[in-house]
């Protein structure tokens, strides 16, 4: 994985960017500020290689800037996919009856996306479920999940209803708790649908075999769909994988993964990730508990340095703080 490469714009407020094996885990002490309950949303868009399609998204979330900060970009062009990451305080007393920050800088982003790229041209390494594949929404720095939860479904009703794009929820802003994993295999989500360990274009079928919590029943070829949900932290790890077979890769994650029987709390899909690599990517649903230390010993074949696609939650807290910091300075 690559860095965001497209250029910036001015009205862009990325603040930092991990590097490739260089997203350091991070915990700062202090701030000069009261830190307010924060939440965090992660949106995952089936994009990396069109640079104009990317400022626009990027664009759409400096809007709402400062209340929304948008703290990381990772691109990845193998996958063809970008990982935004956005942070604002949980409460929003600005006065009016409208959403809070969040909610608008997320719905702002997907909005901005679909209209930017078209789903049934794309094509990756990566699985997707459509133009925007996934949005996780995380409680930071004193907020609740339920709290998150509760914004969660507003944002997927929003999603459904005004942008017609059929819409699933897991983790607690699911009724029954569905997980994300859950939704993606009903989905059939982890099969690729073109040679060479590649998914291209929309899928084929007319309907979902599975009811959306919001939105059509039917997808658009030009949108697909998208699975939302709120959990505690996740981080995303990847380990390259030294061999061009795939299949090795999807033995070693399994081995590492808890439904294999690896590790608690960790999730694993072994993908190529260009010629003559593969990787293994991961979900760490538990970190405090299992983190990179743990699936890196875990892997076997000859691997290169595991990264982070994603700085710590506690990076992303100062981040905010240092934004929120400097424009109080400048009123």
């Amino acid at each position: 994985m690559q860095p965001s490469s497209h250029p910036q714009q001015n009205c862009c407020c990325r603040l930092e960017f991990p590097k490739k094996n260089g997203a350091q885990h991070h915990t700062t002490e202090g701030a000069t500020m009261l830190r307010p309950a924060l939440a965090c949303c992660k949106l995952y868009i089936s994009e990396a290689r069109n640079a104009p399609a990317l400022r626009a998204i990027e664009c759409a979330a400096a809007g709402l800037h400062p209340a929304a900060v948008l703290v990381n970009a990772f691109a990845d062009d193998a996958y063809n996919r970008v990982g935004y990451t956005l942070v604002s305080p949980l409460a929003y007393d600005g006065g009016d009856s409208a959403p809070p920050p969040l909610h608008r800088a997320a719905f702002s982003m997907v909005a901005a996306a679909l209209e930017a790229v078209d789903f049934g041209s794309h094509a990756g390494a990566h699985p997707r479920l459509g133009v925007v594949d996934h949005i996780a929404f995380h409680p930071l720095a004193g907020a609740h999940l339920d709290d998150v939860a509760a914004l969660t479904r507003a944002v997927a009703a929003d999603i459904g209803d005004k942008l017609q794009v059929p819409t699933y929820l897991y983790g607690a802003a699911h009724g029954e708790g569905r997980t994300l994993a859950s939704i993606r295999r009903q989905l059939g989500y982890f099969t690729p649908n073109s040679p060479g360990e590649q998914w291209r274009g929309a899928p084929d079928a007319s309907s979902l075999p599975v009811a959306p919590d919001a939105g059509p029943a039917t997808p658009s070829r030009s949108k697909g769909a998208v699975a939302i949900g709120a959990t505690a932290w996740v981080d995303n790890y990847n380990v390259p994988v030294h061999t061009a077979d795939v299949a090795a890769a999807k033995r070693i994650a399994r081995a590492v993964s808890e439904r294999g029987g690896g590790l608690r709390s960790v999730q694993a899909m072994g993908l190529a990730h260009g010629e003559g690599v593969t990787e293994v990517a991961c979900n760490l649903l538990d970190p405090a508990s299992v983190g990179a230390e743990q699936v890196s010993a875990e892997q076997g074949l000859a691997v290169g340095k595991g990264y982070f696609t994603d700085f710590s939650q506690e990076r992303i807290v100062e981040l905010y703080m240092q934004s929120a910091e400097a424009e109080a300075s400048q009123q």
